[in-house]
Parts: structure tokens; C-alpha cells; sequence
């Protein structure tokens, strides 16, 4: 195994098959053997195909022995979340309902992925359709964080962040419904990206909560995940929510935009239930903007702070009632063998194939949706949501970005929080209404606690501000070093 080629980012990557230093064979090769080196040890795969792989790196090579390189990622392996389809492979969503389903075609963004010469890597663990912050929800286990090995990686995104921080892969996809790409990021020191809704098609993608997921990058520094994020990036008509305008070229774009920067630190989010270490790190990461020149003003999200989980928990759960339907033991996915009528084979095969989280998300979301309580439930979220996302644009008037913890403490152990659900929902309480508004976010590493575990610092932009998200986030990384720390697991061999 090529220990310093599986440490080295996309950047570094892609120059050294440039240079004719390394073939992308020899470098799927090293990928293959950390992955089977660490694997045991943190369950961040499902699956991977290594004839597969190895067969995509072979003509990778050879296209560009005959000079037709199909773009920088040519030849390069990217981590898939075991929630979106790639053709050929297991569709399982870390579920029993899907355990034996394999996808027929490929998501718009693999699709993208293949056309840029990039390989699909592997098959990534997650909570059960994407509903959860810890991957303790998954019905393949749980996925464990590199940097300490008794902790969670998060989630729902965990075997992406943890692939990437563990040298498996340079990067991953993940999707972010409520901060499943941004919390594991945060948990696992790398850099994870929310774009702005309707930016990255969702063909392809399992559905959990529709108005709310996107996918996105996870990486290890920024420049990684404006490179990444561009080549996923774009209209696709087969997504009605997909926006009909061309993706910006984030990578020149970043680099284009100079500080100093203003930024607003919502008030609500720096008092009772943030862990000191966590407020210490972030506000470190503050003050360094202001010593750059940079503008720092108070801002207040009042609703958003006070109401963002309630409204997330019904919408995310009304549409995870209605997406989860199609599940019913008939078309695909789990069969029971023990019905004894058409209702009977609904009621076992859902039963059955669904985990505890995923049954009490439907049961919930079912609920907000039924007669009588549609108006006092979901109608209201929905209204709530607006004042939400007013909340974030009137707190964004005039300024590059917010500044936030991406959350409120630093990676959990498992079953920590697993007997009460609510504290693990309030583990996502800074993240949730970045997406009930449809607004970018970035996570990037700002430090670590006295244990050695990350802190993400959070920066929410404007709907299409992902580039000035970037520079804000780059301005930052070019000053540190936190981005360029491997952890415990990472650096053993």
C-alpha cells in the first residue's frame, strides 16, 4: 500500500496522474488495500466491487495514454452513499426492506461522476434511508469515527465522512436532508457541503424527505469540494426540482472573491447546550476573521432558533410517510413469507423490513397527514417554514455569510443518545434550517477538544452563494492546519 498517495487530496491527485506519476491502477489499488486494511475496524462500507474499480482505473489509464482525458477526476475513486444509485450495484440504504435490490441505471450524478472519468467507490453506510445522526440506525451496524474509534462517526452521511477522514477514499458523495452531510463532516475534521436546493439533481437519490435532500461533497479541505461539487453540479430535467441555470465554475469563482469578509453570529445559537469546547473553537475561528479586517456583527435568528427541529421533525416526516409507501413487499424491496392476505402482506413486509427509526418517522409523519390534524400540523409547518427562511435571508441582509457551530457538541459515543430520540434530533439543531430554506451551507475542521475530537465550524450563504461560501471557508483553511491532521486510524498502519 502507497501510504502517501492514499493520504494526498483530490488536488494532489489529480497532478500526479498528470505528471505520469502514478496510474489510476496503482492508486485504486492503494485505496483497495486501506480499505481492507481498516475496514474491520470501522464499518464505514457496505459493499465494494474491486474487479469493478479496478477494471474502470485500467481504462482510465488508457485513455490517457491516448491523450483523451475526460476531465481532472479522470481515473480517480469517489465513495458512494449507499443511498444513491449506481448501476449495478447494491441500492440498499442500510435497510432489510432493501437488502438484496441492486440499481438498474445510474443517478444523474454518477452519471456525472462516469462522464468526468471519476470511479464510484464502494457502497457507503448510512442511517437507514438517510433518518438519523449516527448511523446507529443502520441494519448493517454502526460506522465508527477514525479519530477515536469509541465515538460516532455521525450521520446520516457517517461511512462517507469516515471513508474520506480514514484514507479509504480522497472523497465521497453523501446527502443532507437536516445536516447529513455537514454533521459527519463536522464530527470526522473534514470539509462536507449542503448546496443550494435544487443545485445537484436528485434523480437517482432514495428518497427520504424530497423538499429537503441534496446531495453533496465531502472532502478534505475546500478546494476539494468546489472541484467535486462542479462536476455534480447542474440542471438535470429529469429532477423536477433541479434549477433550469448553469452550475457557476466554483473552483475559478472562489478564488475570484477576496476578504475581508462580514459575517453575522446568531445570538441563539452560542447559549445553553453547546459544549464549551465546541463555543471555544468556533469562537476562535470568529476572532480570526476579525483580526483579518473582517466585519463581525450579532444577528438574530429568533424563529429559526426556537422552531426550526419542530418544523423539520413534521415536514421531514410527512414526506417520509408518503416517499416510504412504495415500500410495500409487492413491486421490490423485502417480502414476507408468513402473509395470509394482500393487507397482511403489507402490514409483515413493512414490519419487518423497517427499522425502529424509519417505523417511527412513518407512523409520525403518517399522523401530521391524517384527517384532523393535517391543519394543525403539517399547514403550520409549512408556515413556519417561510418565517424560517425570511429569518436567514433578513439575518444574511448585507452580509458574505453566518458563522455558526455546526453542532452543539463534538462525536458521541454509541448509545449515547439512542434512548431518547429527542436528544439525538436536537443534535442537528443548528443545521435543520439550512435546509427548511433551501439555503447553501459548508462545514469545515476549526479545531479539536482536549479528547482530540473535531469541531466543525459552520457558514451559511445566500441561495447560489456556494463560491463565496468557498473563499469565506478557504480564507480560513489557508490559515490553519487543521485540514491536513489524519487521525489515529488513518495514520496506523
Amino acid at each position: 500500500m502507497d501510504t502517501a498517495l492514499i493520504h494526498q487530496p483530490l488536488s494532489a491527485l489529480t497532478g500526479l496522474l498528470a505528471e505520469r506519476r502514478v496510474s489510476s491502477v496503482e492508486m485504486m489499488a492503494a485505496f483497495i488495500a486501506r480499505t481492507k486494511a481498516v475496514e474491520p475496524r470501522l464499518h464505514a462500507f457496505n459493499s465494494f466491487d474491486e474487479p469493478a474499480a479496478l477494471a474502470a482505473a485500467r481504462a482510465s489509464d488508457e485513455r490517457r495514454t491516448l491523450g483523451r482525458i475526460l476531465g481532472p477526476l479522470d481515473g480517480i475513486p469517489i465513495g458512494i452513499k449507499d443511498a444513491i444509485a449506481v448501476a449495478g450495484a447494491p441500492l440498499t440504504c442500510s435497510s432489510k426492506m432493501l437488502a438484496n435490490f441492486v440499481s438498474p441505471y445510474d443517478a444523474t450524478v454518477i452519471e456525472r461522476l462516469r462522464a468526468g472519468g471519476a470511479i464510484p467507490w464502494g457502497r457507503l453506510n448510512l442511517d437507514e434511508f438517510a433518518m438519523g445522526s449516527s448511523t446507529e440506525n443502520s441494519a448493517n451496524g454502526v460506522t465508527l469515527n477514525p479519530w477515536d474509534l469509541t465515538r460516532v462517526a455521525g450521520g446520516s452521511s457517517g461511512g462517507s465522512a469516515a471513508a474520506v477522514a480514514a484514507s479509504q477514499a480522497p472523497a465521497a458523495l453523501g446527502s443532507d436532508t437536516g445536516g447529513s452531510i455537514r454533521q459527519p463532516a463536522a464530527f470526522c475534521g473534514l470539509v462536507g457541503v449542503k448546496p443550494t436546493y435544487g443545485t445537484v439533481s436528485r434523480y437517482g437519490l432514495a428518497a427520504f424527505a424530497s423538499s429537503l435532500d441534496q446531495i453533496g461533497p465531502l472532502t478534505r479541505n475546500v478546494d476539494d469540494a468546489a472541484l467535486l461539487l462542479g462536476v455534480i453540479a447542474g440542471h438535470d430535467p429529469r429532477d423536477s426540482t433541479s434549477l433550469a441555470r448553469p452550475a457557476p465554475d466554483f473552483p475559478v469563482e472562489m478564488v475570484a472573491r477576496r476578504g475581508p469578509w462580514k459575517l453575522g453570529v446568531p445570538a441563539e445559537y452560542f447559549r445553553e447546550g453547546l459544549d464549551p469546547a465546541v463555543a471555544a473553537a468556533v469562537r476562535k475561528a470568529i476572532d480570526f476573521y476579525s483580526a483579518q479586517g473582517g466585519e463581525i456583527r450579532e444577528v438574530s435568528l429568533p424563529v429559526a432558533a426556537e422552531y426550526a427541529i419542530a418544523a423539520y421533525y413534521i415536514i421531514a416526516t410527512a414526506e417520509c410517510s408518503s416517499n416510504l409507501a412504495r415500500y410495500d413487499g409487492i413491486r421490490y424491496g423485502h417480502r414476507t413469507q408468513n402473509a395470509t392476505d394482500a393487507i397482511d402482506l403489507y402490514a409483515r413486509s413493512r414490519a419487518e423490513g423497517f427499522g425502529d427509526e424509519v417505523k417511527r418517522r412513518i407512523l409520525l409523519g403518517t399522523y401530521v397527514l391524517s384527517s384532523g390534524y393535517y391543519d394543525a400540523y403539517y399547514l403550520r409547518a409549512q408556515k413556519l417554514r417561510t418565517l424560517i427562511r425570511q429569518d436567514y435571508l433578513r439575518a444574511l441582509d448585507g452580509l458574505d455569510a453566518l458563522v455558526t457551530p455546526t453542532t452543539p457538541t463534538p462525536a458521541f459515543r454509541p448509545g449515547e443518545k439512542t434512548a431518547d430520540p429527542l436528544s439525538m434530533y436536537l443534535a442537528d439543531i443548528f443545521t435543520v434550517g439550512v435546509n427548511l430554506a433551501g439555503l447553501p451551507a459548508v462545514s469545515l475542521p476549526c479545531g479539536f477538544t482536549a479528547a482530540g475530537l473535531p469541531v466543525g465550524l459552520q457558514l451559511i450563504g445566500r441561495h447560489f452563494e456556494e463560491p463565496r461560501l468557498f473563499a469565506v471557508a478557504r480564507s480560513y483553511e489557508q490559515a490553519h492546519a487543521w485540514h491536513k491532521m489524519r487521525p489515529t486510524v488513518a495514520s496506523s498502519e
